[in-house]
């Protein structure tokens, strides 16, 4: 990256570069208060802004400042919640504001740097934020990076580093031993143990299978709604449900009084292939055993004897990474003077190029472009379904929220980027009849209309002509999450997981 391309970068973060920033450090595990601390005084600031990693989590710090009588909006992608005269607002971080100054910032998770989708929204806020305080919250594992950063930048920090406010324990033996039997988790599943599976169709198992066990079940997934997963936590919050089974849709956010973490697995797919977790990602949804002021300790645990290796390395090694060059996110403007520079008007290959020139660069440095394979898929769909597009056009539906890889998401994205291309007004998808019962069966279709929604509110917000029906948006979700809650509560067996059909293949 040369000298020119950084300063063009900081140059769109004028505001912050002209106020004196000074930046506080909360780094340390789950359950160590540092985010509260950092909330705290985000409450006794006259401005400010909270920036999170999931619109739950923006959801949760805005209703916790109303609740302080703080009046806080609420800004996502997909919904804008305006309080009249409130100086404090809670975000998800991709909605950062870089022109407007206020008193107080918290960036939460800052580890989420190493995200290779998102990770250039956290180098925007530690960059860009126009906060006299900041505050940067998450795990160690970056905090070295970040500070390479700030120290290129002439702007002071402090670190503060927390520890854990209850211990957590790594039980003795696995729960199953050498081979993994459904009948010896039922014996030792306890109220309060979490298990943690990583998909859909894993935690779905579980949940049935334990319900039949006789324990009152809540789940938790990524493709839920915040609304749903915030329904659901409550149930295991205040006992309704015993048994919580997820995904590590639980390792942000929600404050859950989990005594046991049992993972089912210590392998996630990562969109190209099956990995181990590391240990960022252990340790974050570990350290959610254990809530402080309801347990004295928390415990972790594997299903199998063969894991147990990795459970232990994970939670006993430093997890913090070598320095690594921040990633940062093109803009509409850059593409657009690239494409005249390079004479094309596809964003497919505005992206190639700048990815080719970059891995030239590549080296030791403080920051450089994330061009990702995510956003080289759906710049190929936005080139192919409206090629004479502009090309400010075509970036600001590279940004729009869009699961590529779900073929009946990919094809609404398409009737939605032809209605823009024609200027043809497009309702609100019409609800199905069958929201009105409690079919599990239809659980999945749910979730993807939940998606549809999620676009569509997204899409109003930036072409309000075309996509007119915007404020209808909140009273369909309220029925599609309404009917996901019932679903997921009566949802029947779902088959083996992906453990028991590999034990059915060995025999």
């Amino acid at each position: 990256m040369s000298l020119s391309d950084f300063q063009a970068y900081l140059n769109r973060f004028a505001l912050a570069r002209q106020l004196k920033r000074q930046h506080h450090f909360y780094v340390g595990p789950t359950n160590s208060g540092k985010t509260y601390q950092a909330l705290e005084t985000l409450r006794k600031a006259q401005s400010g802004v909270y920036l999170a990693p999931l619109r739950l989590l923006a959801m949760e710090v805005r209703d916790r400042l109303m609740q302080a009588d703080v009046p806080c909006n609420l800004v996502t992608g997909e919904e804008r919640v305006i309080v009249p005269g409130a100086k404090h607002t809670a975000s998800t971080i991709e909605m950062l504001r870089p022109d407007m100054a206020i008193d107080v910032a918290v960036i939460d998770e800052i580890q989420m740097l190493m995200d290779p989708d998102r990770g250039s929204a956290w180098t925007a806020a530690l960059v860009g934020v126009p906060a006299k305080q900041v505050f940067i919250c998450g795990a160690n594992s970056v905090t070295e990076s970040c500070t390479r950063v700030l120290d290129a930048l002439n702007e002071p920090y402090t670190l503060t580093h927390l520890q854990r406010m209850t211990p957590l324990v790594i039980e003795d033996a696995s729960i199953c031993g050498e081979r993994y039997h459904a009948a010896k988790l039922r014996k030792v599943l306890q109220a309060g143990d979490a298990i943690i599976a990583f998909s859909r169709k894993d935690v779905l198992t579980l949940a049935a299978r334990i319900r039949q066990w006789g324990f009152q079940v809540a789940t938790i997934y990524g493709a839920l709604s915040p609304e749903v997963r915030r329904g659901e936590s409550a149930r295991f919050a205040c006992g309704e449900a015993q048994i919580l089974v997820a995904t590590d849709a639980i390792g942000m956010g929600l404050n859950l009084p989990i005594r046991r973490v049992i993972f089912a697995n210590i392998h996630k797919f990562d969109g190209v292939a099956p990995r181990m977790l590391n240990a960022t990602e252990m340790r974050q949804i570990a350290g959610r055993a254990g809530r402080h002021g309801l347990y004295e300790t928390g415990f972790v645990t594997v299903l199998e004897d063969d894991e147990q290796w990795h459970l232990n390395e994970m939670l006993g090694c430093d997890d913090t990474v070598a320095p690594f060059a921040l990633p940062m996110a093109v803009s509409g403007g850059d593409i657009e003077a690239l494409s005249q520079q390079i004479t094309t008007w596809r964003l497919a290959e505005c992206l190639e190029y700048l990815h080719t020139q970059y891995q030239r660069q590549a080296g030791v440095q403080a920051m450089q472009w994330q061009i990702t394979s995510l956003q080289h898929q759906q710049a190929l769909l936005i080139d192919e379904t409206a090629p004479q597009m502009a090309m400010r056009d075509k970036y600001r539906l590279l940004c729009a929220p869009l699961a590529i890889q779900v073929p009946i998401a990919r094809d609404y994205f398409v009737q939605c980027i032809q209605a823009i291309y024609h200027q043809q007004p497009r309702p609100l998808p019409v609800l199905p009849e069958w929201l009105k019962g409690q079919q599990a069966q239809y659980l999945e279709q749910a979730e993807l209309i939940c998606q549809h929604l999620s676009l569509y509110s997204w899409l109003s917000y930036q072409y309000p002509r075309v996509f007119p029906d915007g404020e209808l948006v909140s009273e369909a979700r309220k029925q599609l999450n309404g009917f996901i809650s019932r679903a997921l509560r009566v949802q029947a067996g779902y088959g083996q997981t992906q453990r028991e059909a590999e034990l059915a293949q060995q025999r």
